[in-house]
Formats: structure tokens, C-alpha cells, sequence
């Protein structure tokens, strides 16, 4: 490793005209002794305070980016988390409506294993993915073995809901081809809180 060398403490570069105190310095920081003249150059002069503020600003920002993305990150989790119950809700009053009612697709009789299946795909149509017109019950055959059964599906639907809802329903997947759609907290929130309460309205009919 290569010994700086002595000499004189005097301002050069971005200190140039600031005199320094002369004595011979080994460190130095813009010409200036880091032990003697420099931190006074760093606190007292206007262009080494704008250095010092660009320095600083450097090296939180990284801090702050990262900050950033961990709350992007965070509230991404929370979106996924609220996807999730709102799913186990619906759901639940999906199969809690249809209990006793056939599978809407090859109309097998009602079993306890009747799962809740799409008519549009919830993976591929995020909008109505959480639609009650969208999703019935369905055995778990034409569920999972027939990926949904959707050519049975599309001919008992108008059945089940009226033509009128189901050209609705229809009209509505149409829109997901000319939408960019994302949920967002509120709105999951609201459809929360809608099958909340149509769960509790179908429990007091029944009781």
C-alpha cells in the first residue's frame, strides 16, 4: 500500500481559496487535513454543505427505496390476504345457497362434498371472480376431473339464474378482455362484508 504523503494543509479542487492552516498533513480531504482544517471547511462553507447534503441524500436513499418496496411488498400481502377470505366467504354462502340444489352442470344430486365452481374461470376472470351469478355448486367430478364441465355449464346456467343474468354475466366476462381490473382493499372489504351478511340473512331464514 502506497503512503499518501506530507504536505501542507491548503484548500484544492472543490476547497480551492480556502487557505487551510499550512501545517503538514499526511490525510487529507480536498487539500486539507482531515485532523485539522477540513471538518471546519465541511460545516462552514456553502459549497461543501451542498456536497455533504448530496452525500447524505446518496446514501439514505437506498434505505428509503428498500423501505419502499417492503411496503409495496406489504400491503401486495395484505391485497393476497383479503383475496383469500373474501374467497373463503363467498364460497361458503355459495354452498350454503345451493345446499340440496343438483350440480349445476350434470345435475348429479346434492352431496356434502359440492364445492363452489365458476362458469368463468377465476383465474382468468379477476372481475367476476367473486360473482354469485358466476359460481354454483358443482360435484366435485365436474369441478375438478372436467376442469368446471363448462359445455353443461353454459347450457343449465340461464336455468338456474334467468336468461337475463346470464347474458349479464356474459356482458361482464366480455369487459375483462378490455380491462386491465385489480382488486383493491376497499372494494374487497365491501364484498367481504357483502357475503358476511348474505350468510347471516340465509342462517335467520332457516332457523
Amino acid at each position: 500500500m502506497i503512503e499518501p504523503k506530507v504536505k501542507p494543509c491548503r484548500g484544492i479542487g472543490k476547497a480551492k481559496g480556502f487557505k487551510g492552516c499550512g501545517k503538514p498533513v499526511k490525510f487529507r480531504r480536498y487539500g486539507l487535513g482531515v485532523g485539522c482544517c477540513y471538518p471546519y471547511f465541511i460545516l462552514n462553507t456553502d459549497a461543501e454543505k451542498i456536497l455533504l447534503a448530496k452525500a447524505t441524500i446518496k446514501a439514505t436513499k437506498p434505505r428509503k427505496e428498500l423501505k419502499k418496496a417492503f411496503q409495496e411488498k406489504k400491503n401486495r400481502n395484505k391485497i393476497t390476504d383479503l383475496i383469500s377470505a373474501v374467497k373463503d366467504v363467498c364460497h361458503k354462502y355459495i354452498r350454503l345457497r345451493d345446499e340440496y340444489k343438483p350440480c349445476i352442470s350434470c345435475n348429479a344430486p346434492y352431496h356434502k362434498d359440492h364445492q363452489a365452481g365458476h362458469f368463468y374461470k377465476a383465474e382468468l376472470f379477476s372481475s367476476i371472480k367473486f360473482h354469485e351469478d358466476n359460481i354454483h355448486g358443482q360435484c366435485r367430478k365436474c369441478n375438478l376431473r372436467k376442469e368446471g364441465n363448462e359445455s353443461e355449464y353454459r347450457v343449465n346456467l340461464p336455468y338456474r339464474i334467468g336468461q337475463e343474468k346470464f347474458d349479464k354475466i356474459n356482458f361482464l366476462a366480455s369487459l375483462e378482455k378490455v380491462k386491465n381490473f385489480k382488486w383493491d382493499r376497499e372494494e374487497l372489504k365491501k364484498t367481504r362484508t357483502y357475503y358476511n351478511q348474505k350468510i347471516k340473512e340465509l342462517k335467520k331464514q332457516e332457523a
